[in-house]
């Protein structure tokens, strides 16, 4: 049984590792010339551990992993902490930098299965897949070929993302011994993760006009925001910083099309408000290869779906401007620890089905 993935992101890679410990001929397709993964930081929550420990590599990626507060350690622009890490009852984050994981992951295929500098143009639902230098027929095509996937353009046409608000990020040079911390202002907020060897990825999420507004200056525009907060040490150690807008895509009425099958942001992009956007893609990954296509719309619709909306609901007020909505959003922070748990369990508890679906 022969299984196609378009992509070889992080979702991609987790699917071609998963359908290969499946018993599955697998082939990945990756536009980009060479393997590797843009971007900066990200988190692991358990949920995405818990997946990863079914393909028999979640110890390895937890070795790997530097340990981030950030989820607990809350505070504003003052400095004065509305929360704190409570390491008796708290889980910290798993985070790396995006082409770290992304190597530790590609490490585990198999020689030989990604073929690089090969764009999928198109495919049909009985599994032909038109790439740039030809076509092949599969018994699985796998669409995790992101955000804007030409897999679900060719079978969910029409599907727009939706500008949700704009991003900086950057990593610093190695510098630093950091916990972790969330600076929450009116109308942005600040990220900071620590990410091995000394290095600090940051986030400055902000509100925006419109999409495709643009600075000269990237880092002066960060500073010009952030002016006062403290965080200053973090930019002044950047040497890049990344500027994108932040989209989502409407909910979709199912990610399987005949032998076709959605995953990660191809599937359901979501904001980062949550960190859950590449956990839910490894999600999706362990759970097509344990259940197959007969039972994945039925495993993943709903989680993504609800997971894809509190993220949104969660920026909209991290985000806002008004008075009344920064105080709504500091006094929720400040709840008991007992309910800010409850809430991350909805999240964190997910437990991966048995399966597998073999070829």
């Amino acid at each position: 049984m022969k299984a196609v993935v378009a992509g070889a992101g992080i979702g991609g890679v987790t699917a071609a590792l998963a359908l290969t410990r499946a018993g599955w001929d697998v082939e990945v397709l990756e536009r980009a010339p060479e393997l590797g993964e843009v971007g900066a930081g990200l988190s692991i929550a358990p949920n995405a551990l818990r997946a990863l420990d079914t393909l028999g590599i979640g110890e390895k990626v937890r070795e790997a992993a530097t340990p981030s507060q950030a989820a607990y350690n809350l505070r504003v622009p003052s400095g004065a902490f509305l929360r704190r890490f409570d390491p008796a009852h708290d889980t910290p984050l798993s985070c790396f930098h995006r082409a770290d994981l992304h190597r530790l992951l590609v490490a585990e295929l198999p020689p030989g299965i990604v073929r690089t500098g090969c764009a999928v143009r198109s495919v049909t639902p009985d599994g032909e897949v038109v790439h740039e230098h030809g076509r092949l027929r599969a018994d699985l095509v796998v669409g995790a070929d992101g955000i804007h996937s030409a897999v679900r353009e060719a079978l969910w046409p029409g599907v727009t993302p939706r500008f949700r608000y704009t991003v900086w990020r950057g990593v610093t040079e190695p510098a630093f011994t950091e916990a972790g911390t969330f600076t929450f202002g009116r109308g942005a907020y600040f990220l900071v993760h620590p990410v091995g060897g000394g290095r600090v990825y940051w986030a400055l999420a902000g509100r925006e006009r419109r999409p495709g507004v643009r600075y000269d200056d990237d880092l002066a525009e960060v500073r010009r925001r952030v002016r006062g907060w403290p965080v200053q040490q973090f930019l002044d150690a950047t040497p890049k910083v990344l500027h994108n807008d932040v989209t989502d895509l409407p909910p979709l009425p199912a990610y399987v099309r005949g032998r076709v099958a959605l995953l990660g942001d191809a599937a359901h992009a979501m904001t980062p408000d949550l960190g859950q956007g590449a956990c839910q893609a490894i999600e999706d990954a362990v759970t097509l290869a344990a259940v197959g296509l007969e039972g994945y719309d039925q495993a993943r619709l709903a989680r993504t779906h609800g997971i894809a909306r509190m993220a949104r609901q969660k920026g909209a007020l991290a985000l806002t401007t008004s008075r009344l909505g920064y105080a709504v959003n500091r006094l929720g922070m400040r709840a008991p620890a007992a309910v800010i748990r409850k809430q991350t369990e909805k999240l964190w508890a997910w437990t991966p089905p048995t399966g597998p679906a073999a070829g």
